[in-house]
């Protein structure tokens, strides 16, 4: 594929810095507290050219301006705090890809609930940003929420994913030497368990919900199959007609712009299996059940579907679905985590499917992540050629960094859940 220059992106659009008041006060104090007691080092390099160390040691970061960091926590919380690394008020004692950002975070990611005071967690829903309406995963939304992520430009994902252009948990060999296994290999041994817990080879007709790039398709119909690829993403869309052609299955393969709810208004019952890998996570939880619904509706007697989904511990899901995070700001608008039980609760109520097989692969996640974001910091001049400008080059790498944390912690996790109606099992 040959990369082309795209407009310049100056984005984002940083919100300029709060007038240090109470809020910052209180934000001070509360980040000292929390740092104070944990085995982290907070470099303060303040005003008068004097720099005090916060915290028990271990993962390092420089606090370059300490005013405008905790001005910005005070104003918008865990947001303020990663707009804060984006403007450079604070940065990984290091060098970007040594790791030492996404290690200072995961610290700070495997005591998320005890960061702040128990008494002072009762004001969440009071202080902590809220999700904007706009943001609901309703069918007017939802386009606008996938074009702000996959359809920047293909040739930023290209530069920085493996050649399978799977953007998604891969299944290592081994975790001991994740490091270094072919990233592509281990991509196809995530989708391959995918496919055999579905069932998928040569006849089967085959839903995919979430196109990707379109490996999963190409490889489905390798197998034999017939393969039904929806997306919302016209920049997807249109590389992975290309791809699938590429590798001469277009007459197995079609790839669809359709929202997962057009489905409901197909005949019943069309599909031999269904497969869909971290397609959830766009879709809100006021519509977890219009989603299980449909994979219900479209699914042939004796079926299964095979999901691959970003979760997160239940009494943290429901602390924490209201509010406005970095990620659904600047990555991910809409977003949205659910649990396992969630998911077990919704599609006990709604359909007659039923988790039959559950595979949990976080920590594989943190490893491909830091392939991806090593991959992004050695395509920096690529990335900038393209158009993306400094602070976004920031954000991505922060991005990359944050979830990563999350996954070494264990505050999120990643399940292959296979899932099956009991009858057909009879």
């Amino acid at each position: 594929m040959t990369l082309t220059a795209s407009p310049a992106y100056a984005w984002p659009d940083l919100a300029p810095i709060p007038e240090r008041g109470l809020s910052a006060r209180v934000a001070e104090r509360l980040f000292r507290s929390a740092i104070a007691r944990r085995q982290v080092t907070v470099r303060l390099h303040h005003p008068d050219g004097t720099v005090e160390d916060l915290g028990r040691g271990g993962p390092a970061i420089v606090v370059h301006r300490p005013a405008e960091l905790f001005a910005r926590i005070g104003r918008d919380k865990l947001i303020g705090f990663g707009e804060a690394y984006l403007t450079g008020a604070w940065a990984e004692d290091g060098i970007p890809g040594d790791g030492v950002l996404g290690d200072f975070l995961t610290v700070l990611a495997a005591d998320m609930a005890q960061l702040v005071p128990r008494g002072l967690q009762r004001l969440r829903s009071v202080v902590s940003p809220r999700l904007p309406r706009s943001h609901r995963g309703t069918r007017e939304n939802t386009r606008a929420n996938v074009a702000h992520h996959y359809d920047l430009s293909n040739d930023l994902f290209t530069a920085f994913l493996d050649p399978t252009l799977s953007y998604s948990s891969a299944l290592f060999a081994d975790l001991g030497t994740a490091a270094t296994e072919d990233l592509g290999t281990a991509q196809h041994r995530k989708i391959d368990r995918l496919l055999d817990r579905a069932g998928v080879g040569p006849g089967s007709r085959l839903l995919e919900i979430g196109t990707g790039w379109g490996e999963l398709a190409i490889r489905a119909a390798a197998r034999g199959a017939s393969v039904r690829s929806i997306t919302l993403s016209v920049e997807q869309q249109a590389l992975a007609r290309e791809r699938i052609a590429d590798a001469g299955h277009t007459d197995r393969v079609r790839v669809d712009l359709c929202d997962y709810r057009a489905l409901l208004d197909e005949p019943p019952g069309g599909y031999d299996a269904v497969v869909s890998v971290e397609m959830i996570e766009a879709v809100g939880q006021d519509f977890w059940a219009t989603y299980f619904e449909t994979l219900d509706h479209v699914l042939a007697p004796g079926g299964k579907v095979a999901l691959q989904a970003i979760t997160m511990p239940h009494d943290r899901m429901l602390a924490t679905r209201s509010t406005h995070t970095f990620i659904t700001k600047y990555i991910f608008p809409g977003g949205a985590l659910p649990s396992i039980r969630a998911i077990d609760q919704v599609t006990r109520e709604h359909t007659a499917l039923r988790i039959v097989d559950d595979l949990a692969l976080g920590r594989h996640y943190a490893q491909t992540l830091q392939r991806w974001d090593r991959a992004f910091l050695d395509s920096r001049q690529q990335v900038a050629e393209l158009g993306f400008d400094a602070t976004f080059r920031r954000m991505w790498h922060f991005y990359l960094e944050y979830c990563r944390a999350g996954f070494a912690a264990d505050y999120i996790d990643v399940h292959q859940l296979l899932l099956a109606r009991p009858e057909d099992e009879r």
